[in-house]
């Protein structure tokens, strides 16, 4: 029984080590390498493109004018704040009077996420629970056979 939780001696070569330090060390400098482009690329397409001034929203107090709706195809790809969720509502700015949208959370989607949610954790549930018995009934038959060939050798 001992040998089962003991890791394999194979694995800790030398060799071994250093493949895998290696390995990890190669993903790692991609991830983090093409973090870094895609932050020089933002930094470089800011410098270039005129500064939007902050929504109103974001420096004064507001109202809601309308509720929060979902975007047609056209407004998810011409308006920033539907690109972000994909609902908008329109917000009044008290102090400005100007009306502008504002990327919102809609109800209904946090409850279809949150179902899915639901039904992939028991999705995962149900399968490991099958691994497991699958898994133990392979050991119980593992350890009926040597008990059986302990037995024959007597």
């Amino acid at each position: 029984m001992e040998g089962d939780c003991r890791i394999p001696v194979a694995c800790c070569r030398p060799r071994v080590l250093v493949l895998h330090a290696l390995f990890w060390g190669l993903v790692s400098l991609r991830v983090f390498g093409s973090a870094l482009l895609n932050e020089e690329k933002s930094i470089g397409t800011v410098t270039a493109v005129k500064p939007e001034a902050p929504p109103c929203w974001l420096l004064e107090e507001f109202v809601v004018t309308e509720a929060c709706v979902r975007c047609s195809d056209f407004n998810t790809k011409s308006q920033l704040a539907c690109r972000l969720t994909g609902y908008v509502e329109r917000v009044n700015c008290s102090q400005s009077s100007r009306e502008e949208y504002k990327s919102c959370r809609s109800v209904l989607m946090e409850e279809h996420l949150f179902w899915k949610f639901e039904a992939a954790m028991l999705a995962l549930t149900t399968l490991f629970a099958v691994l497991v018995v699958i898994r133990q009934r392979r050991l119980d038959r593992l350890a009926s056979e040597k008990v059986r060939r302990q037995i024959e050798s007597i």
